[in-house]
């Protein structure tokens, strides 16, 4: 059980920091930068989001795996 509490703390906070990164990044952008914005949270997304799910869907994993051998 502790494991997927771990986990599932993990991947809020990163997603947390997700957030947090995505408006500081906002507040320092300037129009005149080549890319728009929106490939800055296309990549912050790769960084943050996809290891949340992957932790996320690990600890669901494990969760499962536990109810199967309590049974």
């Amino acid at each position: 059980m502790k494991k997927e509490k771990v986990s599932y703390i993990i991947s809020i906070l990163l997603i947390v920091v997700f957030v947090v990164v995505t408006l500081i990044d906002y507040s320092k952008y300037d129009i005149t930068y080549s890319a728009p914005f929106s490939a800055n949270i296309l990549v912050r997304a790769l960084e943050f989001i996809l290891p949340s799910l992957i932790i996320l869907i690990i600890a669901l994993l494990i969760r499962k795996k536990r109810k199967n051998e309590n049974k």
